[in-house]
């Protein structure tokens, strides 16, 4: 039997070289798959280090305030029935933080506003001022301006009773005398009761004290419904 060396060698030397290119690709080709694994397990890595991120972020916190909370205030500047109206606003500090825990809502000096809702001069020989505020917003620790609803805190100016009574009688001595100069005992009563007719006019005329709440007064409310904050991030 007589055999073809010349295609048995180039049969032998393909298959050779065929080999020699399957281990250079796959030489080739493993450093790169490794450097493929190591790209995808660090994406991984970091996309599950930043979710636990998020996960741990912390929440912002929220209260509530329950109506009757005490909220003491110190006035900034003076308010009164002479130079104020009705529906005019007014600003004043916290006295005392506002303390929810271990949170501090509003600290010492926080700015709060409120509202005049009465500046009644009074009226003439009856009745006296009467002024009477509420609060209505609270300046929070990070910025906040909440709503909020309060009492109403009143006062009333000193009454001129009194003084009314000693300036009508001071008015009818003085008639007095000088009726009992003109005309006796007769000018006399009728000069007593001319003077008392002056001295009421003079308190017709004149209305009594202004109701007053001075500057740098500490004053205490408490809040008539419940308000929820939420901490702002």
């Amino acid at each position: 039997m007589k055999v073809d060396k010349t295609g048995l060698f180039f049969g032998m030397a393909l298959a050779i070289t065929l080999a020699a290119s399957q281990i250079a690709c796959q030489q080739a080709g493993g450093p790169a798959a490794e450097d493929a694994m190591e790209s995808g397990s660090a994406a991984e890595g970091s996309a599950a280090s930043a979710g636990g991120s998020e996960r741990a972020a912390p929440q912002p916190r929220s209260a509530t305030l329950a109506a009757g909370t005490a909220l003491r205030i110190r006035t900034t500047s003076e308010i009164n029935t002479d130079s104020n109206l009705s529906g005019e606003s007014f600003t004043a500090t916290l006295e005392e933080p506002l303390v929810e825990g271990a949170w501090v809502i509003a600290p010492q000096g926080s700015t709060v506003e409120g509202r005049i809702v009465e500046a009644d001069k009074g009226g003439r020989v009856q009745g006296v001022a009467r002024l009477a505020i509420e609060l209505t917003q609270l300046h929070t620790a990070d910025g906040q301006t909440i709503e909020i609803s309060s009492n109403t805190f009143t006062v009333e100016a000193d009454t001129t009773k009194k003084d009314d009574a000693t300036k009508i009688g001071i008015g009818a001595g003085l008639g007095t005398v000088i009726g009992a100069i003109a005309g006796g005992r007769k000018g006399a009563a009728i000069g007593a009761a001319t003077g008392a007719g002056a001295g009421t006019g003079v308190v017709l005329a004149t209305r009594g004290d202004a109701a007053v709440i001075g500057s740098e007064t500490v004053l205490d409310f408490e809040l008539q419904s419940p308000v929820t904050i939420t901490e702002s991030n």
